[in-house]
């Protein structure tokens, strides 16, 4: 009796655990970009503007802490920052297509840096993508090299080992100006 007791009692452990692991799995926050501004940012949401940093006193630079340590899934666009070929070792996920590159830099909390947990296999740049990972906040600096040279661009968050995934839409992705040059890349195909 004593030996059925405890194979009861390893079984309730084992489905406990697995309950829990499953728990845990579907802790993912699924965020927005809004999500990465912290709440004293009155940013219009209908300003639709690459520029929003021009709207903001520090320029982007304060960053939200409720995310802090939570594993959260958000869509962007990919730029490679470290490429091998068609293999990305990491990129700027930024919200809008064109950003950074003849276009205005998002601020500092609209740009996550992403290490994938394996290269990604990426066609071209601004591919839109999926990333789940632990957020952390803290400013960094990558060098990007675009067609006109090298820039500097200042991150706000990181996702270090992050799972990427393409997708076939960004849900809150920043709408250009008429006059962009990058509007051609947000046509829908048909």
């Amino acid at each position: 009796m004593n030996k059925r007791f405890r194979s009861c009692a390893t079984l309730m452990a084992m489905l406990v655990f697995a309950a829990t692991g499953a728990d845990a799995a579907g802790d993912v926050a699924h965020i927005f970009w809004k999500d990465l501004r912290p709440a004293t940012q009155a940013v219009a949401e209908d300003a639709n503007l690459p520029m929003i940093a021009a709207k903001l006193p520090d320029h982007g630079e304060t960053l939200s802490l409720n995310l802090q340590d939570k594993t959260i899934q958000i869509a962007g666009y990919a730029l490679p920052v470290d490429r091998d070929g068609d293999l990305v070792y990491q990129f700027l996920l930024v919200p809008w297509i064109g950003a950074c590159s003849h276009m205005p830099t998002p601020p500092p909390n609209q740009i996550v840096l992403v290490t994938p947990a394996h290269p990604y296999k990426m066609a071209k740049a601004y591919e839109p993508v999926s990333v789940t990972g632990v957020l952390q906040p803290g400013l960094e600096k990558s060098q990007l090299f675009i067609l006109d040279g090298v820039s500097i661009v200042q991150s706000g968050y990181t996702v270090r080992k992050a799972e990427v995934a393409g997708v076939d839409t960004v849900p809150d992705t920043v709408t250009l100006p008429v006059n962009s040059p990058w509007n051609f890349l947000n046509k829908k195909k048909n």
